[in-house]
């Protein structure tokens, strides 16, 4: 059993009927969406947009990207959940040559090929256990080590990530850790309110 405070309710202003990125804002509820999305791009904070698939969670984070100071940096996507469990590690993080069989040269990886600009963490909810104590890391610290490399490369990236799980039942049932999630959404708790970085 959860049980949230709701706490009091935000008046966000609407704003013209605009376009932001592809996202088109006509309706009420889609110019109050700009509008939070707008706001939350100023700022360098982690962001966690949740809803189903296919509801255009990559296209707004798109949008933040493009609404931020960052717009002239790389937009990286990396979709945890389409890649093998063998090769997610090193995509993400990069790899060195000779690392494992079939490294031939220096690959870097996703949070690298970001650097200067925003990572889309994609579908954020699939990613095994054993790799999120080192995306933590990565995250908390802004640096990260290849695999097969004693090089430490550091990171001034802007973090937005995804999912259509709810990862507060996640944690609750042992499936995502909840350091990690509180480093996404830096304003969750486990126990209090329901005021957070996240965007339903």
């Amino acid at each position: 059993l959860q049980i949230r405070a709701l706490g009091a309710q935000d008046e966000v202003e609407l704003g013209a009927p605009r376009q932001l990125g592809q996202l088109i804002a006509r309706s009420v509820k889609m110019r109050a969406v700009a509008t939070t999305l707008e706001r939350l791009a100023q700022s360098d904070i982690a962001i966690l947009l949740e809803g189903e698939t296919g509801t255009g969670k990559e296209v707004a984070a798109h949008a933040i990207h493009l609404a931020s100071p960052r717009r002239d940096g790389p937009f990286i996507v990396f979709d945890c959940g389409a890649q093998s469990s063998g090769l997610i590690s090193s995509e993400l993080f990069g790899h060195a040559k000779g690392a494992f069989t079939g490294a031939i040269a220096d690959h870097p990886g996703a949070l690298q090929a970001a650097e200067g600009g925003t990572i889309f963490l994609d579908e954020i909810g699939e990613l095994p256990m054993d790799l999120q104590p080192l995306l933590l890391r990565a995250l908390e610290s802004k640096v990260s080590r290849q695999i097969g490399s004693t090089k430490v490369s550091s990171h001034n990236i802007r973090v937005v990530a995804a999912t259509n799980r709810n990862l507060r039942e996640e944690v609750h049932c042992g499936r995502f850790r909840e350091d990690l999630l509180y480093r996404l959404c830096l304003l969750y708790t486990s126990d209090a309110a329901d005021e957070r970085s996240s965007v339903d």
